[in-house]
């Protein structure tokens, strides 16, 4: 199934995210697979775990969450995000971070990696769905992300519940990826944002 990217379509991806369906959204970088992450532990959708079928990737490679807000991070995370760096959202910028005591996105992995896209539509579906959302690049793991809507969905429209068509993403640079540390940050990927 594949929508068009505007407002009247929001209703329905979301429904079909909360449902604990595989979307290919776009972001304000590439396209993305994306599923909504179960902070009650009560769904049973394992939306990372499908994402990782799809793509063929190891099951032990985390995945990114996006947020609609920037203040969404503390809900999940005791570390605070330094003003330089959190400047930069929303935005293309991804910051690994360690994750609350108690919080259920410790469960799989001690830090996550989040990230509040630039694009306002995608923040209005997060913000709509109530949770994060899972995202990676939409690609076979090992090969080059996909950049057009129409070789995204040859490639995929079997295996995602909903395609977003925002056009092509050719060029795009993916997110610059940082890891917090006790005395600043480490650049382990860089991307879009320069720092």
């Amino acid at each position: 199934m594949t929508f068009s990217k505007s407002d009247e379509n929001i209703d329905s991806i979301v429904e079909i995210l909360k449902s604990g369906g595989v979307a290919v959204v776009p972001t304000d970088t590439v396209y993305g697979f994306s599923g909504i992450v179960d902070l009650t532990g009560n769904l049973a959708f394992n939306t990372d775990d499908k994402i990782r079928k799809i793509k063929g990737r190891d099951e032990k490679k985390p995945l990114i969450q996006l947020i609609s807000k920037p203040e969404e991070v503390y809900l999940f995370t005791d570390k605070k995000i330094p003003e330089n760096i959190i400047k930069f959202w929303p935005g293309p910028l991804t910051v690994i971070v360690p994750v609350k005591d108690g919080s259920p996105l410790g469960e799989k992995c001690p830090t996550v990696a989040f990230r509040c896209p630039g694009d306002e539509w995608l923040r209005t579906v997060i913000e709509r769905c109530g949770a994060p959302l899972y995202s990676t690049s939409v690609n076979r793991s090992g090969s080059p992300v996909l950049e057009t809507f129409d070789e995204i969905k040859a490639e995929f429209e079997e295996e995602a519940d909903v395609i977003v068509d925002d056009g092509d993403k050719k060029g795009s640079l993916p997110s610059t990826l940082i890891l917090l540390e006790e005395d600043g940050f480490k650049i382990l990927r860089q991307g879009a944002v320069k720092i």
